[in-house]
């Protein structure tokens, strides 16, 4: 029996068989439906309790702030009603030589990570998958898929460690080929580069999960006619492995590009000092330090929303553009 059929089949035995056209009918089926609901309710009530934190989270670090993004407009005030002053935080936030040079180091920071983080978790999947020993490739896959769960205080420690001008392995290294020793972490030029390597050996391995589960999808009939057509491992992994995971590269690379303002404030926070701090300041250290560090809520906010804004909109350019050109898009 159902649970519909065991709800009628209750109500039923409280009321009485009533027919649908009696006196009373309408009230019974009210009482189907009230019923109904209740045994939904008891029977879902875990999981929604499980639910529950995952959904306060967003609606107060996700939603609530959206309602709060009317104090860019306004003069924040400890006490009594803040004071509306429309576009003013704005003009200050444009007219600041600061910000140009954190929405700078955004935009060189972010472009740098497109450019060379984003292609490197497909070639690990693709390589990834062309491991045939299981054991192997179980090997590789935890080994990779552990900095993933390092919390950027840990790798900022080991990449100061390794980088270490006196005691790293990575001058070690070099001086074995006559080179001198030389601070990365406090040296302009190559700051930047750590960021993305970072980056790189941080998510990479966790990142490549999604291409290969693409890439299990592929059907495997399509390698099967390909090698029957003389095709060999290159030919396979261009004309069926690269097609065939197509569409999640375009909605990640989508994906990305709307986060294309989010520098990775955990990252830089960690991996910043005084020595290069005009290199990697990008728009979320800046308002961290002006909203929390100085006090200027309003002022911070402003900054916020202009890069929600910027964000939205190249999400939206990447979508149009991908959908014309590929027929794939995130919607």
């Amino acid at each position: 029996m159902s649970l519909d059929e065991k709800s009628v089949a209750a109500v039923a035995s409280r009321f009485g068989n009533v027919p649908k056209d009696a006196p009373g009918a309408e009230f019974d089926e009210r009482a189907v439906r009230r019923m109904q609901r209740g045994v939904k309710v008891r029977t879902w009530l875990p999981y929604y309790l499980m639910l529950a934190p995952g959904v306060l989270y967003f609606l107060v670090f996700h939603y609530y702030p959206i309602y709060l993004a009317k104090l860019a407009f306004e003069d924040f005030r400890i006490f009594g009603d803040n004071l509306w002053v429309g576009l003013k935080h704005f003009g200050v936030l444009f007219g600041s030589p600061v910000f140009y040079q954190v929405l700078a180091n955004t935009l060189i920071i972010s472009g740098m990570k497109i450019l060379f983080v984003f292609p490197v978790p497909i070639v690990v999947a693709l390589f990834i998958n062309e491991v045939r020993n299981s054991n192997l490739r179980r090997f590789i896959q935890s080994a990779i898929y552990l900095p993933h769960f390092l919390s950027w205080v840990v790798i900022a420690g080991i990449f100061i460690a390794a980088l270490s001008p006196s005691s790293g392995v990575v001058n070690e290294i070099t001086g074995w080929f006559g080179l001198a020793p030389k601070g990365f972490m406090t040296d302009s030029g190559s700051i930047r580069w750590v960021v993305v390597f970072s980056e790189m050996w941080r998510s990479a391995g966790w990142d490549s999960l999604l291409y290969f589960a693409a890439i299990m999808a592929i059907d495997p009939q399509l390698y099967d006619a390909a090698e029957m057509d003389g095709a060999n491992r290159w030919h396979k992994i261009w004309h069926v492995t690269l097609p065939g995971i197509a569409p999640t590269i375009a909605t990640l690379f989508i994906l990305n590009v709307g986060l294309f303002m989010n520098a990775g404030f955990d990252q830089i926070i960690n991996l910043s000092n005084d020595a290069i701090r005009d290199q990697i300041d990008i728009i979320d250290t800046y308002v961290y330090r002006i909203g929390l560090q100085s006090g200027q809520f309003s002022l911070a906010t402003a900054a916020g929303l202009f890069k929600g804004v910027i964000g939205m909109a190249l999400i939206v350019a990447a979508h149009t553009i991908s959908k014309r050109l590929t027929g794939k898009g995130v919607w």
